[in-house]
């Protein structure tokens, strides 16, 4: 058992414990024996659920002849991009110079300075297909490092420039924040690309993997589309209806595979992921109708099979499991219920990752105050409890993911803290707990330097700074909202707090620099187009102060679809207000009854306390 990934903070590192290959975790001291033995570095790159890693895994880093040949030549590393996300995009944005085809397993070859000279994904034991078997990949690569050094050298030094180039290309600084014209424009483009027959993105013919894509849907399902782009958003209700009566949902236990591989949204890739699946209770809920059935199911998967004894959300759960003693993937989710009893379910990755759990948090708290289920709301505040206790330094700083209640050495990222940040405000509002929000206005200051620059806080991963390797600076989203579109999420819903302008400012200063490449490619743009939305039309801010929380007054505020329904007691209007969140300041009960205020278009309307008034 190899000790340096025996006690990971990773399941996915841990599974590679009993592997022959002398694994390194990602760190210094992996370069550093590089270095001492003038051998390249094999970066092995991907995470517990993925089903190819898997198979690589069994064909190649389990033999142990292939294992003398990397321990020989190469030191090698194993990481999960899930718990280092900045070093899988860097090495990913390196791998694009050699292959199109990109995925995960990830396998990089490096210089012991970190330079990325060859790339590829999953290479097989025997040759197959045009692809290369892995050993004589490594036999190939030990060749040029021993023969050709200098080619080598070069083509490191030209994928360092090449990668260096990409990070120094700067979002536009003289854009300006998307109108409601300009966003219809791009809801519209992007329900161009409807699938027609099945719902979704993509061309029917293609034959390319069918994904939810939840940020695209949520940025159709935003009220300023619904008033102005009703045909566009209907795209988004479509896709969930067609996704829910799919195989690419789990019929059984709730929620959503990862994707399909045909374009009807059949043949699931079977893994269940947090990301994925906490978005989709969102655009369940804001669905025309909603879809509380979907919802329900959603929100049992996330609370029965992801949620961690400590109370954090796990980030997926395997594809693959045991059945009769042989592995299989997709085998348990295609049983029915009654089948599925006594058999082992497919394993769920752990690791609790700080932003992750922020989507999931903001959704279950916002679907347990529409759905009158306080349970969610209580999961949603343990799992808020244990992320906030356990993946925090010592000093303070975020840290992005813990495993078994032991935090990883792993910096947070950017989209960490935006996402964790606003799952935060959600819950504050949902509970009236103050000090949720304060802790997401820590979370949003963190990322703002004195020059008013957002950043990660930190500066990102040690190791890549040191080697000059970088990810690129993107807001595109992949299967989360990027890290600009998070702490603009963020930053927003603070301002519509009553937090201050600044906040408002920080999240049209992050919206501004990104608008012309997302009104170009809403698809991948979808995150910060539902933030830019948001601030394209003045909001409507609802405050009800009552003791009594099932009030009738309380009950008809939930229904009013606001940017903002806050429902506190007496005693909570005046923490928020004291904490600096003016939008409560005053807020108060009239003779004693259940009072609403209700503030439109940046002006407040006179406090009431019946229900046809405020409905009114």
């Amino acid at each position: 058992m190899n000790p340096r990934l025996a006690d990971a903070t990773s399941p996915y590192l841990r599974a590679h414990a009993g592997n022959p290959v002398a694994w390194f975790p990602w760190g210094e001291e992996a370069f550093a024996e590089a270095r001492r033995r003038d051998v390249p570095v094999m970066v092995s790159i991907g995470y517990s659920t993925c089903h190819w890693c898997h198979v690589m895994a069994r064909e190649s880093f389990e033999d142990e002849t292939t294992a003398a040949e990397l321990d020989a030549g190469f030191v090698s590393i194993k990481v999960d991009r899930e718990e280092h996300p900045e070093v899988d995009a860097a090495y990913m944005a390196a791998a694009s110079a050699f292959s199109q085809s990109l995925g995960w397993p990830l396998t990089v070859f490096a210089t012991p300075e970190g330079r990325p000279f060859y790339a590829g994904t999953y290479f097989p034991p025997q040759p197959r297909a045009g692809i290369p078997a892995f050993r004589q990949v490594l036999a190939a690569v030990h060749e040029a490092w021993t023969e050709r050094r200098d080619q080598i050298d070069e083509t490191a030094d030209a994928v360092a420039g090449a990668l260096a180039e990409v990070r120094r290309s700067a979002p536009d600084a003289d854009a300006s924040t998307p109108s409601a014209d300009e966003l219809v424009g791009a809801a519209r483009a992007l329900a161009g690309r409807e699938d027609p027959q099945h719902g979704g993105f993509g061309e029917p013919a293609a034959g390319a993997p069918k994904f939810p894509v939840a940020t695209a849907l949520r940025f159709l399902q935003t009220p300023v589309l619904r008033e102005h782009a009703a045909e566009a958003s209907a795209v988004a209700d479509r896709a969930l209806t067609a996704m829910a009566a799919s195989p690419l949902r789990d019929a059984v236990e709730g929620g959503f595979f990862r994707y399909a591989t045909r374009p009807d949204w059949t043949v699931p890739h079977y893994e269940r992921m947090l990301t994925d699946n906490s978005q989709l209770l969102d655009v369940a809920m804001a669905a025309v109708p909603a879809r509380d059935d979907v919802a329900r199911g959603i929100a049992g998967f996330l609370r029965d099979v992801l949620q961690q004894p400590g109370g954090g959300f796990g980030a997926a759960q395997d594809s693959e499991s045991w059945i009769d003693g042989a592995r299989s993937e997709g085998g348990y989710y295609a049983r029915d219920a009654a089948d599925r009893v006594g058999l082992d379910p497919p394993a769920v990755d752990g690791k609790v990752v700080s932003g992750w759990n922020g989507l999931a948090i903001g959704a279950l708290a916002r679907a347990g105050v529409r759905l009158d289920e306080p349970s969610w709301i209580e999961s949603a505040r343990w799992a808020a409890d244990a992320v906030l206790e356990v993946n925090v330094a010592a000093d303070g700083r975020l840290l992005r993911a813990s495993l078994d209640e032991v935090p990883s050495r792993a910096q947070a990222t950017l989209a960490d803290h935006g996402q964790l940040a606003a799952g935060l405000i959600a819950l504050a509002v949902a509970t009236g707990e103050v000090a949720y929000a304060m802790r997401a206005r820590e979370l949003v200051d963190a990322c703002v330097d004195a020059e008013h620059r957002v950043a990660v806080p930190g500066g990102g991963d040690p190791v890549l700074s040191r080697q000059g390797i970088g990810a690129p600076d993107t807001a595109s989203d992949a299967d989360e909202p990027s890290g600009a579109a998070s702490v603009a999420e963020a930053a927003a819903a603070l301002w519509m707090l009553g937090a201050g302008d600044s906040y408002r400012s920080i999240a049209e200063r992050l919206v501004a620099a990104y608008a012309p490449a997302a009104l170009a490619q809403p698809l991948a743009y979808g995150a910060l187009l539902r933030v830019a939305a948001g601030l394209a039309e003045p909001p409507r801010q609802v405050v009800v102060v009552t003791d009594d929380a099932h009030a009738a007054l309380a009950t008809a505020a939930r229904s009013i679809r606001a940017d903002v329904v806050i429902i506190v007691s007496p005693e909570q209007s005046l923490s928020w207000a004291a904490a600096g969140f003016e939008l409560l300041a005053g807020k108060e009960q009239r003779d004693g009854r259940p009072t609403a205020y209700d503030c439109r278009d940046f002006a407040c309307r006179l406090p009431v306390t019946d229900v046809a008034a405020l409905e009114a």
